[in-house]
């Protein structure tokens, strides 16, 4: 028996799954797995796609989203920008 590896990028396949998985990551990770998931949202998106929201190449969206990758903010900014339209901030209390 073939076992293959889990892909969450698969199960992400539509905009209301894509932004409650992104928001949860958002509300209870740390900036590893915030980070990660940024790239499980791409890859479900497309990352060409994203790539050319952003003005980044797919190699450096890749390496910027990997596991252990310490992209700069401007990168992260710019791929929660192409992911989701509007980033609010809200009260906590």
């Amino acid at each position: 028996m073939k076992v293959s590896k889990f892909d969450i990028a698969e199960y992400l396949d539509d905009e209301e799954m894509l932004l409650e998985y992104l928001n949860i990551v958002l509300e209870e990770g740390n900036s590893q797995e915030i980070i990660t998931a940024l790239g499980h949202v791409a890859k479900a998106i497309g990352m060409s796609k994203i790539a050319e929201q952003t003005g980044l190449s797919r190699p450096s969206l890749y390496k910027a989203l990997s596991e252990n990758a310490k992209p700069q903010f401007d990168t992260i900014l710019k791929v929660l920008r192409a992911v989701g339209e509007n980033i609010r901030i809200k009260p906590s209390l």
